[in-house]
């Protein structure tokens, strides 16, 4: 393969992945490209929620919009997005998806050089391919897009994901807390009930409430309920469980608002979830609890992290919704996660701050 010169690269264009947690786990990658061309302004193309998580971000210089609901809907939204891309000069596409349609775009674009993954029929799509070797063994997404990159020369020194924050929104963090007397001493425990894959990674309201309570009154801490527009039925009833001892945020935060106050928890508990990737990367304290999805793929990325999961015959099964009884997730008690939880926090305070 003939390798292009990093120092003669100008305009890169990265196409990030469409979920907010695989995003996270590209943030390694990400870094390895700016090592690699440190002098080639890095373009991202990502959709409006992952979008926001990179607009403040060291290896990104510029994010541009895909909007696939709005004005890049449908074959005519392709194509003008085809022509946004062209008219940028990108001299370099890198594609982290695997979908045909993540290769068809800067096809289309008249990109000169495209690499990826050859998967779903798009190989003729790209000049220059990757095929992971038959026989692989199940590894991190975080590792498969280093190793992806590595197939093509790229590959850098970070290998843990990091997001960033900026000083203002931060402020704004704890401004809104204090909005509602959580002030700035408070333990804060998040919590995350909510899993836009599907009901299947979702645990239960009612023991999302019963964990957080005991584990607020043994902490003395403060509670911050979490979630998507789509998760506010969930996460009222375990206000409604609190009895209302609790901050409801579902529904009400921006990607860049829910960054800066998952990075000011002191804990959080969450189900397998873009969150769960955010508060990793921040480095907080959080008990993941995993049920149908794979841990060996996509467990969060962090020495504070403990995963809580039940050996069952048909988990991970990776469906979005239960066809039988959810054995996986019902064999998860509120007990198993208190102790997980007080376990780890007594890990991490008798070894003083947590944050690195």
């Amino acid at each position: 393969m003939k390798r292009v010169t990093p120092d003669a690269l100008q305009r890169l264009l990265v196409r990030s992945t469409n979920w907010i947690g695989d995003a996270v786990m590209t943030t390694p990658a990400l870094a390895a490209i700016r090592e690699t061309f440190p002098r080639a302004e890095i373009t991202l193309l990502a959709n409006p929620l992952v979008a926001q998580l990179f607009s403040h971000h060291p290896s990104v210089d510029r994010v541009i919009t895909f909007d696939r609901g709005g004005k890049h809907r449908g074959i005519g939204g392709r194509l003008r997005l085809a022509a946004e891309l062209r008219a940028e000069r990108f001299e370099l596409a890198i594609l982290l998806p695997n979908s045909f349609d993540s290769a068809l775009i800067p096809f289309l674009a008249g990109i000169p050089k495209r690499w990826g993954k050859a998967s779903d029929g798009r190989s003729l799509l790209l000049t220059e391919r990757y095929q992971q070797p038959a026989g692989t063994a199940p590894q991190h997404e975080t590792d498969y897009y280093l190793e992806l990159l590595q197939h093509f020369g790229i590959s850098g020194s970070v290998t843990e994901p990091l997001l960033t924050t900026t000083a203002e929104e931060d402020l704004a963090a704890r401004e809104l807390l204090a909005h509602h007397s959580i002030s700035s001493q408070d333990l804060v425990l998040g919590i995350n009930a909510g899993a836009s894959y599907g009901s299947a990674k979702r645990w239960y309201p009612e023991r999302f409430a019963e964990a957080a309570g005991r584990l607020a009154n043994q902490w003395n801490a403060r509670i911050v309920l979490f979630g998507g527009p789509g998760e506010r039925d969930i996460v009222d009833k375990i206000e409604d469980d609190l009895h209302g001892e609790c901050l409801n945020l579902a529904g009400k935060t921006s990607v860049r608002q829910l960054m800066a106050l998952i990075k000011r928890s002191d804990f959080f508990i969450t189900n397998d979830s873009g969150p769960m990737h955010i508060a990793a990367a921040f480095g907080v304290p959080l008990l993941a609890i995993f049920g149908p999805t794979d841990h060996t793929g996509t467990a969060p990325c962090s020495k504070h992290a403990i995963i809580l999961r039940k050996e069952c015959d048909c988990a991970p099964c990776k469906l979005r919704v239960c066809p039988t009884d959810h054995a996986c997730m019902t064999a998860v008690t509120a007990d198993d996660v208190v102790a997980a939880a007080t376990e780890l926090y007594r890990k991490i305070t008798t070894r003083g701050n947590h944050r690195t």
